[in-house]
């Protein structure tokens, strides 16, 4: 009966969203790993809960058009999902990338919204961004597109209402720019963006969350095993935020990271990537990972041309444990048979929905340890809403405070992940631990709430 329940929700959406490809995994994923709580109690049915959810309280899309360099006129296309506002004001990124969609950006927001149920924070779930790609593009640019995007969405977003931050394509560059536009036309300096600058707003250790959560997770779940990260060797796909400071949390704690990615090609360097030569050609020159091999003679750069037929170069390198840390469905069935055949025992979500489903599978009946995004990539929309509260207070708490909350944040979701996981019979299972623990949040909220 479930199943045919299951199945009715996933039939209707696609008959309401069609060609939404990674809506459609999402859901799938969260509907499916939630059957334990389904079948104890029925209540979730009795309030149609399932249909209720995976429907956005708003979805806007506008146009967004601008004057290049060369002062021909260009147009995009705008995004933004607010999908739940049951425990709090909406909450999620803005992607400016060239694979942005309607179903991209609704996957998103909807994961986003268990995502931040399970930190314990007071926001709900939302997601936006653009077709546009500022790779390539001058800062004036990037700042005629940034202005007339914000010129759209200031209208739908605020401080109690919703507020962004950044996401792929979209860091502290991209976040002055809309800010300052939101500041321009509104007239009020508030918190309605985080990943502000310091210097204006944003929080300390911002930058560094999602990485840094990401690996305070792993080191959680380790712990359970009586396991740790010192000596590990490990892979991080990625070469942004996330992945950047992935590696720089592990170097930190003893780990030995030894190949990491961009869109181009992947970088393996036995000795140990050099995280001063990856910020250097990532953050401060925004060059290609082909760089780093011309700094360090000893490593080897892999174009994306030579990846294996359907696979991904940097899961095919002999690790411990993998960080996929890039963009959805980066991992495939293919790469991880390889990560099982050379020995990794855990693979540790830094991105949305990075992990395909048969992958998923695949690792799972392998007994390699898995720790979801829900859960593990939760640190860096954290430390956003740790900004909105020091932006409340008009307060700035230093590094090593937010570090240690973020730290503390990241230990209570992957206690509430096991614990669930146990408490519906499935210990080893943190997709079911971390969504069931999401997902009632949420919809004992709407619940309690009425017929929203």
């Amino acid at each position: 009966m479930i199943d045919n329940k299951i199945s009715k929700v996933l039939n209707n959406i696609k008959e309401q969203s069609p060609g939404q490809k990674e809506f459609y995994q999402a859901v799938y994923e969260v509907l499916n790993a939630i059957k334990p709580l389904l079948a104890s109690d029925s209540k979730y049915f009795d309030y149609n809960i399932l249909n209720r959810i995976v429907i956005p309280e708003r979805t806007i899309i506008f146009k967004v058009s601008w004057v290049d360099d060369n002062g021909e006129f260009q147009t995009n296309l705008g995004y933004r999902v607010q999908f739940n506002s049951a425990i709090g004001p909406y909450k999620g990124g803005l992607r400016f990338h060239e694979s942005v969609n309607l179903g991209v950006v609704k996957f998103l927001g909807f994961e986003q919204t268990f995502k931040n149920a399970l930190t314990g924070l007071q926001i709900g779930g939302a997601k936006g961004g653009s077709n546009f790609n500022p790779k390539g593009k001058s800062d004036n640019e990037v700042m005629r597109f940034c202005q007339s995007f914000m010129s759209e969405l200031y209208k739908y977003i605020g401080q109690n209402r919703d507020v962004p931050a950044g996401d792929i394509g979209v860091g502290q560059r991209e976040i002055g720019y809309l800010f300052g536009q939101y500041k321009r036309l509104t007239g009020e300096f508030d918190g309605v963006i985080t990943g502000k600058g310091v210097n204006w707003g944003g929080s300390f250790a911002r930058k560094q969350a999602t990485g840094y959560g990401s690996v305070y997770f792993a080191q959680e779940h380790l712990k359970v095993y009586n396991d740790s990260l010192e000596g590990k060797t490990c892979v991080v796909s990625g070469s942004g935020n996330v992945a950047i400071y992935t590696i720089e949390k592990l170097l930190n704690l003893g780990a030995k990271v030894i190949a990491c990615s961009d869109s181009q090609g992947t970088i393996y360097h036995k000795n140990g990537i050099d995280i001063a030569s990856l910020k250097a050609i990532k953050e401060i020159n925004r060059e290609s990972l082909s760089a780093y091999a011309k700094l360090h003679p000893d490593s080897q750069y892999i174009d994306k041309a030579h990846y294996p037929n359907g696979g991904h170069a940097i899961w095919h390198i002999p690790c411990d444990i993998a960080f996929p840390s890039a963009t959805q469905n980066e991992l495939n069935l293919l790469d991880a048979k390889a990560l099982v055949k050379n020995g990794c025992i855990m693979v540790n979500e830094g991105a949305n929905m990075p992990t395909t489903p048969d992958a998923i599978d695949y690792l799972m009946q392998n007994n390699i340890l898995f720790s979801p995004a829900k859960a593990a990539n939760a640190g860096g929309v954290a430390t956003s809403q740790l900004e909105m509260s020091q932006n409340a207070s008009m307060m700035q708490w230093s590094f090593e405070d937010v570090d240690i909350k973020l730290r503390q944040i990241m230990k209570n979701i992957f206690k509430k992940a096991y614990n669930t996981a146990k408490e519906y019979n499935s210990d080893k299972n943190l997709i079911v631990g971390a969504n069931i623990a999401g997902f009632k949040k949420v919809a004992d909220s709407m619940i309690d709430q009425g017929s929203i």
